[in-house]
């Protein structure tokens, strides 16, 4: 029996996807939705290995992943309870700040924002994740490259009214914003938003400057 590197099995196991949804749309047989599933993650399992920082075991899913994952894949949709309870459950894994303090620096944070690096299997040991935020969204008005894939966070804080980081006006935002960064799915049961406190992809420091990022009336955000 020939054996392949994981490089051209992961070729051939595409090229075998590929030809399985072109049956699907043309064939006579029409296969199911959750079966490509299970194929096409089997297929991924084994065409890599543990690299440095990136494991394999990232392409286990949750629960609250693998059930959006289902939905998409079927043309599903959740049912309002169902997306409730997705929420409710993700909302209990978010942790506040161990000092009670949200926030830190807004310039470090935009300088995360900016910076891509971080969870793929070139980087470093031990070398601290960039929150990449420009791949989705607009943040400052000055920065001319940006994704579109999330809202528009321009003002973000300004269209709130927060002018004062500390008033108990503002402490419903801010929790809000906290929980958001921390794990995303506690306001969107299907958000393709990274959980980034939740997967420990950034820490809690790092939350804090983005936080000052979104909220402060000084950053570059809110002007």
């Amino acid at each position: 029996m020939r054996h392949f590197n994981p490089f051209t099995r992961l070729a051939l196991g595409l090229l075998a996807l590929s030809c399985l949804l072109s049956a699907c749309v043309s064939g006579p047989h029409e296969f199911q939705a959750k079966e490509l599933e299970r194929w096409s993650q089997e297929m991924m399992k084994s065409s890599f290995r543990d690299e440095k920082s990136v494991k394999v075991s990232i392409l286990a899913q949750d629960a609250s992943n693998a059930e959006c994952s289902d939905a998409q894949s079927t043309g599903r949709v959740l049912s309002e309870e169902r997306r409730q309870e997705i929420e409710a459950q993700n909302l209990k894994t978010v942790r506040p700040p161990q000092d009670g303090q949200y926030f830190g620096d807004f310039k470090l944070g935009e300088a995360l924002a900016q910076d891509g690096r971080g969870l793929t299997w070139s980087d470093a040991l031990g070398q601290a994740n960039g929150g990449q935020c420009y791949n989705c969204h607009q943040l400052s008005a000055q920065e001319l490259s940006y994704g579109t894939l999330g809202p528009s966070l321009l003002q973000y804080g300004k269209i709130r009214g927060i002018t004062d980081l500390q008033s108990p006006s503002a402490k419903g935002v801010v929790e809000y914003t906290w929980a958001k960064l921390w794990n995303s799915k506690s306001f969107n049961a299907c958000s393709a938003m990274p959980r980034y406190g939740h997967h420990g992809i950034l820490n809690e420091s790092q939350i804090k400057h983005l936080m000052s990022l979104l909220l402060d009336p000084r950053s570059p955000v809110n002007q």
